[in-house]
C-alpha cells in the first residue's frame, strides 16, 4: 500500500559523504586568483590540500610588498599583543588566512569549508603519489622578476625555516 518511500528520502539533506581530495601545486601561482580557486573547491565540498606553498607568487615589486605586510604588522591591540590579531609569517599559513577571507567564515558552510583546507611547505611523503592539480589561469604570466615568492615575504617578516 504505498510503504515504500520516494528516491532519495531519509537520507536527509546532508548524507554522509566523503569529500573528494584535491591536492593543488601552487607553484608559480599568484597568490589571490589560487586563493579564489582553492575557496571555490572548498566550497563545493572538496577536500584540498595545497603543496609548495613557498613558491606561490605575489605579483609587484618586493619593496611594496614587503612594505604593506610590515604595515599589516604594525596592527595589534590596544591593551596586550597576547589577544590578537595573529599574523601570519610562514608561507602556508599566509595562505591559509587569504583563502579565509574568501569564505563566509562565520556561516557553517566556511567553517566546514575552511576545516578541508590543508595548506604544506613542500610535498608532504603521502601526497607525492597523487595527481595534482593546476589552474592555468591562476599562472603567472610575466617574468619571475615582475613577482615575489611567498618563501621571500615569509623568511623578510620573521619566518625562521
Amino acid at each position: 500500500m504505498g510503504s515504500e518511500a520516494a528516491p532519495g528520502a531519509g537520507a536527509g539533506p546532508k548524507a554522509a559523504v566523503a569529500p573528494r581530495v584535491v591536492v593543488v601545486d601552487a607553484t608559480d601561482h599568484v597568490a589571490g586568483r589560487l586563493a579564489s580557486n582553492v575557496a571555490k573547491l572548498l566550497l563545493q565540498g572538496n577536500m584540498v590540500h595545497m603543496v609548495n606553498c613557498e613558491r606561490i607568487m605575489i605579483s609587484g615589486s618586493r619593496s611594496s610588498i614587503v612594505g604593506e605586510y610590515r604595515k599589516f604588522l604594525e596592527i595589534a591591540s590596544v591593551l596586550h599583543p597576547k589577544h590578537g590579531p595573529f599574523h601570519p609569517r610562514r608561507p602556508d599559513t599566509i595562505m591559509t588566512r587569504m583563502v579565509r577571507g574568501m569564505l563566509p567564515r562565520k556561516k557553517p558552510s566556511g567553517i566546514a569549508a575552511h576545516k578541508r583546507l590543508r595548506a604544506h611547505i613542500g610535498t608532504p611523503r603521502p601526497l607525492r603519489s597523487h595527481k595534482k592539480v593546476q589552474f592555468e589561469k591562476a599562472k603567472i604570466r610575466g617574468a619571475h622578476s615582475r613577482y615575489t615568492s611567498m618563501a621571500d615575504l615569509g623568511r623578510t617578516v620573521g619566518w625562521t625555516q
